[in-house]
C-alpha cells in the first residue's frame, strides 16, 4: 500500500486526483499505475486500469491469476468490473470511497456469487493515510477563494518558483464577465497612475515570461507595464478541451482587461497571437492608445493566404503535439541560457496542460469567413485610415514563420508606420533581444509624448 501511496503522490504533482495502485504476484511487484484521466483526455485512465494494463503487459496474459492488487482508494464499479475479468485473486484498498466505492460502500461487485470469478477483498488497509492524501489535495480548492473550474487546470506555483528574470508578484482577476470564472495571471508592474502604459502581449506557445527583457527598461523609465498571460497560457487557468479557445473569447477577455484596469495613454506592444488578437483592440476604444509596437506578427483578415512559413508550422505543430516548448526557444535563440528556456516549458507539466497549444495554430483565420476575420478586416481599415498614434515596427529577420515580407505588406497596411527596427539576429520571438527594442522605444515614443 505504500508503494499505492507513492504513485498517488504522482499523480498530486500532475494535477490528478490522487489515487495509487500497484499490481503483486508471488510477493513481487509486478505494475504500477496512476490517475491520469485528465492528462490523458481518458475516463478509463484511474489508477487501477493503469495499473491492470501494464501488469498484463509485463506478464504476457489478460488473465491476471494468482495477483492482487492495492490501491489508495476503494475502486469504482469501472474498476471493479476489470478487476474481476482479470481473475485477480485479491483486491485491497485503503480509504472507502462514500459516493462511487463498488467494494463496499455504493455496493459490492465482489460479492456477487452468480459472477463466474469471486476476487477477494479487503479494505481500510492504511485507510487513514490513504484519505489524508486525498483530503489534502481537496482541501485548498474547497477553501481557495478562486477555485479551479472544473473544465479547467492550473499550474502549480512551485513550476514557476526561481525562475531566472521574472520576479515581479503575480496579479490575477476572475471575475470579467468573459472569463467565467477561470482565473487570469497579468503582471503590472510600476505606478498605477504612469503617464504611458505599455500593454504586453504574448503570443503561442509563450507567455509573459517572453517579455521580461524589456519590463526592466520600460519600469525604469517610470513607465507602467502590463503583461497578461492569454487563458491556456502562463500562470493563468487552462481549460482541458481544445476546442474551448475561440478567437471571439481571447478577444473579448482582453477587452475586458483593458476596461477594467482602466489603462490609459497606451503603448500597445504585440508579437505573433498578440498581434492577430491585439491589433484589433484599439478601434473598440481608441482614446485609451497612444502607440503600437508591433513585432513579427500580422492582421489575419482572410483576404491574402496565410505565409508558407505560417503553414509549415500549423503542420509540424499538428504532427508533434507535444513538442517541447523550451526547446523551440533555445532553437531560434542559441544565446539563451538553459533555465531561460526551460523556464517556457514551466506552465505545461502535461498533455492536459497543452489544449491551448494545440488549439491555436489552426484557430488563425485562414478565409475571409473564419472565425476572427471579420473583425480583423475592420481591424485593418481602422489602421489604415483612423491610427493616429506612433508605431514603431520591430523586425526579427531570421523569422521562418512570418518574415520581412510578411511585416512589410502590415506596414502598408498602418497608417504612419515609416519608423522600422531590423533586427538582423532576430527569429520569430525579437522579444529574446528586448532590451535593444525597449530602449529604441523609450527613445521613439518618448518624441512623441
Amino acid at each position: 500500500m505504500r508503494l499505492a501511496l507513492a504513485q498517488a503522490a504522482l499523480a498530486a504533482q500532475v494535477g490528478e486526483v490522487p489515487v495509487g495502485a500497484v499490481v503483486v504476484k508471488d510477493g513481487q511487484l509486478i505494475a504500477t499505475g496512476h490517475n491520469a484521466p485528465i492528462g490523458q483526455h481518458d475516463p478509463t485512465a484511474h489508477a487501477e486500469i493503469a495499473a491492470l494494463r501494464a501488469a498484463a503487459q509485463a506478464l504476457g496474459n489478460y488473465r491476471l491469476d494468482g495477483c492482487e492488487l492495492f490501491v489508495t482508494l476503494e475502486p469504482c464499479a469501472m474498476c471493479c468490473g476489470a478487476m474481476l475479468h482479470a481473475r485477480l485473486q485479491r483486491v485491497v484498498f485503503g480509504a472507502a470511497d462514500p459516493r462511487t466505492g463498488a467494494a463496499g460502500s455504493v455496493l459490492n461487485l465482489f460479492e456477487h456469487t452468480a459472477l463466474n470469478h469471486q476476487t477477494l477483498v479487503q479494505g481500510g488497509v492504511l485507510g487513514a493515510e490513504c484519505a489524508a492524501v486525498l483530503q489534502d489535495f481537496f482541501k485548498p480548492k474547497r477553501t481557495n477563494m478562486n477555485p479551479v473550474r472544473d473544465d479547467a487546470l492550473r499550474t502549480f506555483d512551485a513550476r514557476f518558483a526561481d525562475l531566472p528574470d521574472y520576479p515581479w508578484p503575480a496579479h490575477y482577476l476572475s471575475d470579467l464577465p468573459a472569463l467565467a470564472g477561470l482565473r487570469m495571471h497579468y503582471l503590472d508592474v510600476g505606478p498605477a497612475d504612469a503617464h504611458t502604459t505599455y500593454l504586453c502581449l504574448h503570443g503561442n506557445p509563450a507567455w509573459s515570461y517572453l517579455y521580461r527583457k524589456m519590463i526592466p527598461a520600460f519600469a525604469a523609465a517610470g513607465h507602467r507595464v502590463v503583461a497578461p498571460d492569454l487563458i491556456g497560457f502562463g500562470k493563468s487557468d487552462k481549460p482541458k478541451k481544445d476546442g474551448f479557445h475561440t478567437f471571439d473569447f481571447h478577444r473579448q477577455v482582453l477587452l475586458e482587461l483593458v476596461e477594467r484596469l482602466d489603462l490609459r495613454n497606451v503603448v500597445l506592444v504585440v508579437q505573433d497571437w498578440g498581434g492577430i488578437l491585439g491589433l484589433t483592440l484599439p478601434m473598440e476604444a481608441p482614446q485609451r492608445y497612444r502607440g503600437l509596437l508591433v513585432m513579427n506578427t500580422t492582421l489575419t483578415t482572410g483576404a491574402l493566404p496565410l505565409s508558407q512559413g505560417f503553414l509549415a508550422w500549423r503542420e509540424w505543430c499538428a504532427k508533434n503535439p507535444e513538442f517541447d516548448v523550451g526547446r523551440l526557444f533555445a532553437r531560434g535563440n542559441p544565446h539563451m541560457t538553459a533555465p531561460e528556456w526551460q523556464a517556457y516549458n514551466a506552465p505545461f507539466p502535461d498533455r492536459g496542460h497543452r489544449a491551448a497549444l494545440r488549439a491555436f495554430p489552426p484557430m488563425v483565420p485562414e478565409f475571409a469567413d473564419s472565425p476572427g476575420a471579420a473583425v480583423s478586416r475592420r481591424a485593418a481599415e481602422f489602421w489604415t485610415s483612423q491610427w493616429t498614434g506612433q508605431t514603431l515596427m520591430a523586425i526579427g529577420l531570421q523569422d521562418p514563420v512570418l518574415g520581412e515580407p510578411v511585416m512589410r505588406a502590415l506596414q502598408a497596411q498602418i497608417r504612419g508606420c515609416t519608423e522600422v527596427m531590423l533586427l538582423p539576429e532576430g527569429g520569430h520571438f525579437v522579444q529574446e533581444h528586448g532590451e535593444r527594442i525597449a530602449q529604441r522605444a523609450l527613445v521613439f515614443f518618448q518624441a512623441g509624448a
